[in-house]
């Protein structure tokens, strides 16, 4: 009896040893996606507060162009009020498609294109953009590998029992993947 006892008590001793192991192993797995995500709406963020000023400068030389600069207003607000990957996707979507539109406007005025702070606005987007692109693929990156590791057995069992879900990717929609023709 007593050695049934003792058998009993090393396998739960163990059993519990694996789910903690199991457990903590996740935990830096979330939290690199958590990381990699926060980086992304900071770049979001950080782009979104640069579309005021851009917007600014082709209104001096634009002005009747307003519902371009509602478009723009419209879909930077989106961008700021957005709450998970797919909401970001889908705004992101529609401030590019903006930005697509204010260039249209910007062609129309050639001493716009020759601003030099038009051009260092323009030059400071496009890095935005980069970085954006960096970062969007460092978060599908963490997602794809805390996805696949808390899909694998044994782990599986504890990501479910420890509430570890399945991380949105970020996507862009199929139109989105067509690139925009910009001229300058």
């Amino acid at each position: 009896m007593k050695k049934c006892l003792l058998v009993l008590l090393i396998l739960i001793v163990v059993l519990v040893g694996v789910g903690v192991s199991n457990y903590n192993s996740l935990i830096p797995l979330e939290e690199e996606v958590n990381s990699s995500w926060a980086q992304v709406e900071n770049i979001l963020k950080s782009r979104a507060d640069l579309i005021p000023n851009l917007v600014n400068t082709v209104k001096g030389y634009a002005d009747h162009e307003s519902e371009v600069f509602i478009k723009v207003t419209e879909a930077r607000s989106k961008v700021l009020e957005a709450n998970s990957p797919e909401e970001y996707a889908e705004a992101n979507a529609e401030l590019d498609k903006a930005l697509v539109d204010i260039n249209m406007v910007v062609e129309a005025y050639p001493e716009l294109k020759a601003n030099q702070n038009f051009l260092n606005l323009q030059a400071e987007l496009t890095g935005m953009e980069n970085k954006l692109a960096t970062e969007r693929l460092r978060y599908n990156d963490s997602v794809q590998n805390y996805n696949s590791i808390t899909r694998k057995f044994p782990k599986n069992i504890f990501a479910k029992l420890f509430g570890f879900e399945q991380k949105e990717y970020f996507k862009i929609n199929e139109e989105d993947a067509k690139v925009p023709e910009v001229n300058f």
